[in-house]
Parts: C-alpha cells; sequence; structure tokens
C-alpha cells in the first residue's frame, strides 16, 4: 500500500467525534461476533455486516460525499488490488491441487511406510502440512483429509484426539507458512512485503512451532488399538503425491523473486499438466461449454467460485478500515498505546501480536482479522519503530494462526469437527469432544515461538535490513 500515508493524513469528520467515528466498527463487530457465536459466521454472512456498517456510518458524516469517497479509496488501494487478484488464482491452485489426486496421494505416503500408532499420527500431521501448503486452505485440508485420515488412524491405533488434533494442527500449519494461504497473502501485502521474503523469514518461526508439535505428536498419539482396515486402502494413489511438484513451482518461482501472481500462474498450469498426466483429471474437467446454463464450466469456475465469498467480503472490509483511518479513530488508538505501553521495539511487536489475536477472537474467518487491523495498526505501528516488512508480516500472520485455531465458534475448528463426526459415524467408531480443539499443539506452539521471538529478539529484522527488492 505505497500511498498509505498520504490516506492516513486525511480527515474525515464524523458527528458525535470519536464515538460517531466509532460506529462503523462497532457495527461491523457486533454482526461478526453474533453470527460467530451462534455458529452462522462466514465470509458470506459477514457481507451484511459490513453492508450495515458502511449504510448507517454514512449519516454520522458531516460531509457525506467525502465518507463515500473514502470508503472508495479503500476499496481501490493497491493492496486491495493485489489481494484480490492472487486469491482468483489460488483459489483455482487449490481447486486443481485436489482435483489432481493430491488426497489420494497423500494417504498413500502414509501408508506404504507400515506406520501405526503415534508415529501415524505423526504422519498425518505431516501429511495435513502439506496438503494445506498445497492448496492455501485450512478449512479445506480438514474437510479433505479428515474422512481419509482420521478413521485409518483410529484403525491403526492413533489416539482419537491427538489423531484429530494432528489434521487440525496441519491445517493450521499450511495457513500460517503457504504462499497460496489468503492469510499469506494478505500480511505480506498489507505491509508491503514480497512473498519471497515473507515465506523464506517465516518459515525458521513456522518450522520450530512445527518441530514441538511433531515431538508432541508422536509422545502422544499412541495408545490406541489396532483393527483391520476396511476399504480406505482402496483409495490411495501413488500419482496423487506427484502433485506436490506444482506446490514446489510455486514456491521456487516466489523464491526467485517472482510476482506472486506470476508464481500462482505458473503454479496453475503445473498442477493442471500433472493432474492430465497421471490420469486424474481432464481438460474438459478443468474448462469445458457446460450442457445447460447454470451448470459449472469446470475447475477453474469452481475455483473463483470458492473465493468470491473471500474477496467481496475483503472489499467492504477495506472500505470499513480506510474510513475508521481517515476519520482519525485508527490514529487516536495508536497514540494512546505509544504513550500508555509502547515505548520500545519490543513493547511494539508485543502490541502487534497482542492486537491481531485480540481481533481474530471474535471474527471465524482469520484474514479479515488481518485486514482490518494490518493497514491500520499493524503496518504504521512497525514502522514507526522500523520494523522490516516482512518482520511486521510475519508478527501478524503467526499470531493470527494461533488462539483462532483453538476456538469452537472459528469455521475451520467447526469444519474439522464436523468431518471428524462425519467420517466416525460412518465408520462405528468414537470422535474426540469439540472442546479438544483447545489443546491444538501447532498454535499453542507456535505462540510460544512467537513470544520467544519477540523478548530475545531472534528472527527480527528492520528496516535497514532490508534492500529495495524485498518491498514491494
Amino acid at each position: 500500500m505505497a500511498d498509505i500515508k498520504e490516506m492516513t493524513e486525511a480527515r474525515l469528520e464524523m458527528r458525535g467525534g470519536i464515538a460517531g467515528g466509532m460506529i462503523p466498527l462497532f457495527i461491523l463487530m457486533v454482526g461478526l461476533v453474533w453470527l460467530s457465536v451462534a455458529e452462522r459466521g462466514g465470509t458470506k454472512p459477514f457481507w451484511a455486516c459490513a453492508w450495515l456498517a458502511l449504510a448507517i456510518g454514512l449519516f454520522f458524516a458531516r460531509d457525506k460525499g467525502e465518507y463515500c469517497r473514502a470508503a472508495m479509496r479503500g476499496i481501490g488501494n493497491d493492496t486491495g488490488i493485489v489481494i484480490v487478484t492472487a486469491w482468483l488464482f489460488a483459489g483455482v491452485f487449490g481447486k486443481l491441487m485436489v482435483a489432481g489426486g493430491l488426497v489420494k496421494g497423500l494417504l498413500w505416503l502414509g501408508m506404504t511406510t507400515g506406520a501405526q500408532e503415534s508415529v501415524f499420527t505423526l504422519m498425518v500431521f505431516l501429511s495435513a502440512m502439506l496438503f494445506a501448503l498445497g492448496t492455501g486452505t485450512s478449512t479445506g485440508t480438514c474437510i479433505a483429509l479428515t474422512p481419509v485420515l482420521y478413521p485409518a488412524g483410529y484403525f491403526l491405533g492413533a489416539d482419537p484426539v491427538m489423531l484429530g488434533l494432528a489434521i487440525l494442527s496441519g491445517a493450521a500449519f499450511g495457513d500460517n507458512l503457504a504462499p497460496v494461504s489468503d492469510t499469506t497473502i494478505v500480511s505480506a501485502y498489507t505491509q508491503g512485503a514480497t512473498m519471497r521474503n515473507v515465506v523464506r523469514s517465516r518459515f525458521p518461526l513456522a518450522m520450530a512451532a512445527a518441530s514441538i508439535a511433531g515431538v508432541i505428536f508422536l509422545v502422544f498419539g499412541g495408545g490406541g488399538h489396532i483393527h483391520p482396515l476396511p476399504e480406505i486402502e482402496a483409495q490411495m494413489d501413488p500419482f496423487g503425491a506427484l502433485m506436490l511438484m506444482a506446490l514446489v513451482v510455486v514456491v521456487v518461482s516466489a523464491l526467485m523473486k517472482r510476482h506472486i501472481v506470476e508464481s500462482l500462474i505458473y503454479g496453475n498450469l503445473a498442477a493442471a499438466v500433472i493432474g492430465m498426466m497421471t490420469g486424474s483429471t481432464t481438460l474438459s474437467a478443468i474448462f469445458s461449454i457446460p450442457s445447460k446454463r447454470g451448470v459449472s464450466t469446470g475447475l477453474i469456475e469452481d475455483g473463483i467460485n470458492g473465493v468470491v465469498g473471500a474477496i467481496i467480503f475483503a472489499i467492504l472490509i477495506l472500505a470499513v478500515t480506510q474510513i475508521l483511518i481517515e476519520s482519525g479513530i485508527m490514529k487516536r488508538i495508536l497514540r494512546f498505546a505509544e504513550q500508555a505501553v509502547v515505548s520500545s521495539v519490543r513493547q511494539a511487536e508485543l502490541f502487534i501480536v497482542g492486537v491481531t489475536i485480540l481481533a481474530s477472537i471474535p471474527i471465524s474467518a482469520n484474514a479479515p482479522a488481518e485486514l482490518l487491523v494490518g493497514p491500520s495498526l499493524v503496518r504504521p505501528m512497525g514502522e514507526k519503530f522500523e520494523l522490516a516488512a516482512a518482520r511486521r508480516a510475519n508478527l501478524m500472520d503467526c499470531a493470527v494462526c494461533t488462539v483462532f485455531f483453538t476456538l469452537p465458534w472459528h469455521i475451520v475448528v467447526a469444519a474439522w469437527y464436523a468431518a471428524i463426526i462425519s467420517s466416525s459415524e460412518a465408520y462405528g467408531i468414537a470422535a474426540p469432544p469439540i472442546s479438544s480443539a483447545l489443546y491444538n499443539p501447532y498454535s499453542w506452539a507456535l505462540l510460544a515461538v512467537l513470544l520467544f521471538s519477540v523478548f530475545t529478539g531472534w528472527n527480527r529484522k528492520y528496516r535497514s535490513d532490508e534492500s529495495e527488492e524485498d518491498l514491494i
């Protein structure tokens, strides 16, 4: 967001002063919390909350024309354009990876090792990590892998609670690190960092947490009873594992300083070619003229449809956030934080972590939480203390992948548990309680690693450490 400083200079007068300026945020948050607690949250249901926030806020603006222009400045800024474009290609990439047989390939990788009990639980964690890295979707990881890996692990003697948490933890890891993840895209581009620098500098943080979680799964993941496997073995396909090559294409391209959209296009093409070469998908499945109006034209349309809800909500969030910035609300919050609690770089980083976690607790989707605080609070606070763009992005993205993946009213946890219940009923096996999500090993390990990094300065980079090629 190259023009963020110019945009924060503007002053939008609101009736009622700071109270009037808080109206859009208040309406938005009440709506998000209400829907989330009622377990009806989601990017599409959230549309109405943001729409009401913008509409009602208009009547508190002294200059209604300027209010509308401020909202449009938020929608049309460079950050929003990059995020929307990247999501379009990331959504299609995820669909192509699944259609190419990635689930069957990961099952084959896990089953052919002869792993049982806690070792298989660890294999499930690794498989979920790889799937989430490849698709960029934590919710999709839980929905796709749980029906296959949960019953397989149960019959191979894994502990049911740790087995379920292995899938949820792997999903959180991918959401945290994958270059095609919505949270990675949002965190990078709200802070003005390149994807290459973000992924490269976040890797030690994510892997340190994953290593801790892996040890936990290896120590506590067994103890069940081994039973004969049902028809699960028939769902294995070694060729599906080749789809991971498409992920390698995206990561290598991003690390070679290519734009994330360019990298995603290469990844999309690689996934399509590999899927067709292995026979898992066909050209007509990717795109074809449908037999009748209203039927999908194929995986490309399905992939775009899958991210439309997130894109529209992101656009609305950017508009609301810009209203808050130009009315001076965010500047007041920053000034209060600076005067009351923030006087050092360590305190600034704790502020970034804390405000991001707080934003993610009531909202059942974590990328919108980043959009809410990233441009308006995280970036100016980090810039004041000369933190590197990638460091700010990493603090925010890691924070939003901690507590978020433990709370039952969040989308991914609800989807994860629904998939566990469904597969348990299908095979007549036990299921852990939804409260087990509170013990998610990766999320708590990531929080510990993040706090260690903040207090010790490990992995911290300053703006002076960055070259021009590390910035958008």
